[in-house]
């Protein structure tokens, strides 16, 4: 749908590593006078000719920033999904900066679009879920903990803004598991740890979206005007012991109660923070999301399918290698 060109956009979280591949996207666009990047800690990649201001959202700071830069489009990607740092903590940065921003774009006058990056972990992993989840589906059993009660608190208030300034222009995109060789995640993590541990009986439907296609779907929306909430994944469905072979991970079936000793071994090796509850159901049940109404709004299809974001994570992590490639690789370190 063509929109209005956007003129200043400001992009939160930009000092992680989707935020920074988003500035330094939309700043390539001719059409974006300006792309200001906001984040509590500096950058690590260079973001050209993004504008950084150091800054936390959950303090009214943001309102002054969006203010005096007259921003029209916010790109809100500051959401932590494998939190460092307490759950409290985690909670506040993802739920109050996002209640913070949200009423900073509520009272500016320049405000006009607002793209959310949120998650399929909103439907959460239930033995119940249906066999494909669609944007009118509700969870069978709703996230109590974790990032993605996070998720669906971030929606909710973004549903109310919605109501409150109709006339702005709301994106809600639901991400499957992002993969690719920038990508950083509890599930990389568990990917990477010396054995991997499955859930006893199970062998879960997974879906993955691969960095690049998730950068194209935000600039899509950012630049252009597709309101409303969208699934976004690669096309296809991975078992997870079909990814773990094409890995050539060795991995054991472990009952679930058993899985937190596994989970001590991955802070050691592969620098998890343990099984957060929402990681342990997902590579219990899986999940599987319809994106229709994605492919039918930008008349556009994932250049990765889930099998190909996988293969291509797994290669540029040297996964793939034949396992006496990586005992040498390993030896040679």
């Amino acid at each position: 749908m063509p929109a209005a060109a956007a003129r200043v956009v400001l992009v939160t979280g930009v000092s992680r590593f989707l935020g920074a591949r988003v500035a330094n996207t939309l700043q390539a666009d001719p059409g974006i006078e300006r792309v200001i990047g906001v984040d509590t800690v500096p950058p690590v990649t260079p973001l050209g000719r993004t504008e950084f201001v150091r800054v936390d959202i959950r303090t009214p700071v943001i309102a002054q920033v969006i203010a005096s830069a007259e921003v029209d489009t916010v790109v809100h990607l500051n959401l932590v999904t494998s939190p460092s740092v307490p759950r409290a903590k985690v909670k506040e940065l993802n739920v109050i900066g996002t209640m913070q921003l949200l009423a900073a774009c509520q009272r500016s006058p320049d405000m006009r679009k607002l793209v959310v990056r949120s998650s399929a972990a909103v439907y959460g992993s239930s033995p119940m879920d249906p066999a494909v989840f669609t944007e009118l589906d509700e969870p069978v059993e709703p996230p109590t903990s974790g990032y993605a009660k996070d998720a669906m608190e971030v929606e909710g208030y973004v549903r109310g803004l919605r109501r409150r300034r109709s006339d702005l222009t709301v994106s809600v995109l639901r991400f499957a598991n992002f993969l690719g060789p920038g990508v950083d995640s509890p599930l990389t993590r568990y990917l990477r740890m010396p054995v991997v541990p499955t859930v006893l009986g199970f062998d879960p439907r997974l879906q993955f979206v691969h960095e690049n296609d998730g950068v194209e779907v935000l600039r899509r929306m950012t630049v252009e005007d597709h309101p409303g909430r969208f699934n976004v994944a690669g096309d296809g469905v991975l078992l997870l012991s079909q990814a773990l072979r094409r890995a050539g991970r060795p991995y054991v079936p472990v009952p679930s109660p058993s899985i937190s000793v596994f989970g001590d071994m991955g802070r050691r090796f592969a620098g998890m923070s343990g099984f957060s509850p929402e990681l342990l159901r997902w590579l219990t049940y899986g999940r599987v999301i319809d994106t229709t109404a994605l492919a039918h709004e930008l008349a556009w299809r994932p250049k990765y399918s889930s099998e190909a974001a996988f293969a291509d994570f797994a290669t540029a992590q040297g996964l793939a290698l034949p396992l006496i490639d990586r005992l040498a690789a390993a030896l040679r370190r």
